[in-house]
């Protein structure tokens, strides 16, 4: 149902900005677009498990697979298709270790560094192919020194430590994920002093504090779940800043890269919840502030010095390797060289049915509609182009390198640009959106009924819900 919802709202969005130049009615391609008539929930629901049987990681087999598998789609709905490929830098794990020494007179433990299956999970025969955890872009390198708690690891935090004279020179330090980029924190680290960074995720604000239950049993990160992402603090691929990765194209030198200050100078290690309590039982020194504290049920937090040492060691490897856009063109009616574009990436860390393949899955969705919609006369006022990216999770690789190299056409005849990314998350609907592109969402939302709640359109049930206005915000 929430497929549904989600999809619904979408087609809406896509469709205010099309124009009708046969004498069929407008609103007669409207109510078709989003009726059951097409199509049904059975057909988002194939596209979703063929592009999230397998991890598929950016420069993968497997993400090469699922490219095929949207240009299949999408070429079979009449839409003229190609695979615009770059040769870009990606970086992968090769080995990493986490041991902590709780005291001089404990013995050492190494974290296993692994995310655990569940029982009846029906990915656990894949789930060796799922990338180890890892930081995309981290230095390589060992870091050993004692452990100091920096809670969320912005500056403020590390001023208030400055306040109760907690020196992190030196020190391997332990943030929680969240309020601030992963990227920043392990900056805000090297800035400070450290020499290495762990970060975790918090039961409390990822594993549903002391009460809540976690997945496959409630919503919440289990104890094992860790967050993998990018520590770049740029975006396209770090060997082209600011022209497409393409053909025999001039690119940057890993020194080069460095010097321009957008990748980190210290190693990191993302773990779970449960490896930050561990190390968190093992930290002396001042109780930490009221809030910087975690669950009610978890160990009070202090911010050390040790006693504890952490020796953390991650060695990566920097390769090129070819990423591939999907892109569709409908070529518009009455101003062809005006361009609507629709799109979300393809590449995840691990399976992605939330992030991103539920957005593809209503991408293919969306695609195999306006292809059913040309047979029966209709066609755009303007071009729509659809664009499953690549390599988003590395740094919005896939989309910065495609923009670039055909910016100055873009920059000229891009309306609009719509993101379908993790279309499908929990109940009720989100949106966020450019201001100029309020007024649009609103009326969309005004024009499909709720499919939980017929009485009322989404409109009715965004608003009433206490949901947050619109918000401002990308990645794509």
């Amino acid at each position: 149902m929430m497929i549904k919802l989600c999809i619904s709202t979408l087609l809406a969005i896509a469709t205010s900005y099309l124009f009708l130049t046969t004498p069929t009615p407008l609103s007669t391609y409207h109510s078709l677009f989003i009726s059951n008539s097409l199509s049904s929930n059975e057909s988002i629901s194939n596209h979703l498990k063929t592009l999230t049987k397998r991890p598929h990681t950016a420069g993968s087999e497997a993400n090469s697979e699922a490219a095929s598998y949207v240009l299949s789609v999408f070429t079979s709905s009449n839409i003229h298709s190609h695979i615009a490929s770059y040769d870009v830098a990606l970086t992968y794990p090769l080995s990493r270790s986490l041991v902590l020494t709780p005291s001089p007179h404990e013995p050492p433990f190494s974290f296993t560094l692994k995310q655990e299956t569940y029982e009846g999970d029906p990915y656990a025969y894949v789930a060796d192919e799922v990338v180890d955890t890892f930081h995309a872009y981290a230095k390589s390198g060992t870091a050993i020194g004692y452990v100091v708690y920096v809670n969320y690891g912005r500056v403020e935090d590390y001023l208030t430590l400055q306040r109760i004279g907690v020196n992190v020179s030196g020190t391997v330090v332990l943030a929680k994920y969240g309020e601030i980029f992963r990227g920043d924190i392990v900056k805000n680290a090297y800035e400070a002093g450290a020499v290495g960074v762990v970060i975790y995720s918090d039961r409390k604000d990822y594993g549903g504090g002391d009460q809540a239950p976690w997945f496959p049993e409630g919503k919440w990160l289990p104890p094992s779940g860790v967050q993998v992402g990018s520590v770049y603090g740029a975006k396209g691929d770090p060997t082209t800043p600011g022209w497409a990765s393409s053909g025999e194209c001039e690119r940057l030198s890993e020194d080069e890269v460095e010097k321009e200050g957008n990748v980190p100078l210290i190693p990191s290690l993302p773990v779970s919840g449960a490896d930050g309590e561990k190390i968190m039982r093992s930290i002396g020194g001042p109780i930490a502030e009221d809030d910087w504290q975690g669950s009610k049920d978890a160990p009070t937090y202090r911010v050390g010095p040790g006693p504890a040492i952490l020796n953390l060691t991650y060695k990566g490897q920097q390769v090129m390797a070819t990423i591939q856009n999907v892109i569709g063109v409908i070529e518009g009616a009455e101003e062809p060289d005006r361009f609507v574009i629709l799109g979300n990436h393809r590449d995840t860390w691990t399976f992605g049915a939330v992030d991103p393949n539920s957005g593809t899955a209503a991408l293919l969705e969306i695609a195999q509609r306006l292809g059913k919609l040309q047979k029966r006369g209709w066609k755009p006022r303007r071009t729509i182009i659809l664009c499953n990216w690549d390599a988003e999770e590395y740094a919005l690789i896939g989309s910065t390198e495609w923009v670039e190299e055909n910016r100055e056409i873009l920059a000229s005849r891009a309306v609009a640009y719509l993101n379908v990314d993790c279309a499908v998350g929990g109940p009720g609907f989100h949106a966020l959106a450019t201001p100029q592109l309020d007024e649009l969402i609103i009326k969309a939302t005004q024009q499909v009924t709720d499919p939980d709640n017929s009485s009322q359109s989404i409109y009715e049930s965004w608003t009433g819900s206490g949901s947050s206005p619109l918000d401002r915000g990308a990645d794509f």
